[in-house]
């Protein structure tokens, strides 16, 4: 079953092997954008994703749970909850390029790493619009392959 892959932790067996045997376009499709347009990422989109998002990200969000805030995490209910929503691709990557606080009032560029300002925060410097997309379909994944509470930090614990 999918549910014991570990995707931000030691791989327990060959995640290529169970992504190409058990993933079908159904499950690789998630939100685009508020419109409710959806895409279906390729597998090489999930691998990236997952490599870009350990490198750049699960310093601060392993598992989904954001350690510096564990009111806020990365599980769908936060996301559908964050003003503007957060809950497709197109809003992960406004918020990677601008990050708002969780009602969308302050800016949060100087705390949360972001390719505006990849000079404070160097693991973001390179990264492409590609690069960002693979994150974001990561992000949203995850729920799909591990679990709902994936992200959810205390509000599931």
């Amino acid at each position: 079953m999918l549910e014991n892959v570990l995707l931000n932790g030691p791989q327990v067996f060959d995640y290529q092997w169970k992504l190409s045997k058990e993933l079908d376009s159904e499950a690789l499709t998630i939100p685009l954008n508020e419109a409710g347009r959806s895409v279906t990422l390729t597998l090489e989109q999930v691998k990236r994703g997952k490599r870009l998002f350990n490198a750049s990200c699960s310093t601060c969000h392993t598992g989904g749970v954001t350690k510096t805030n564990q009111n806020v995490g990365l599980d769908l209910t936060a996301l559908k909850g964050a003003q503007p929503r957060r809950d497709n691709i197109e809003a992960l990557i406004n918020y990677m390029k601008d990050p708002k606080s969780y009602d969308g009032v302050e800016s949060l560029s100087e705390l949360h790493p972001n390719v505006t300002n990849a000079d404070i925060f160097p693991k973001m410097r390179n990264l492409t619009e590609d690069d960002l997309f693979a994150i974001a379909g990561h992000i949203l994944l995850q729920p799909k392959l591990v679990s709902e509470k994936w992200g959810g930090g205390k509000v599931y614990y």
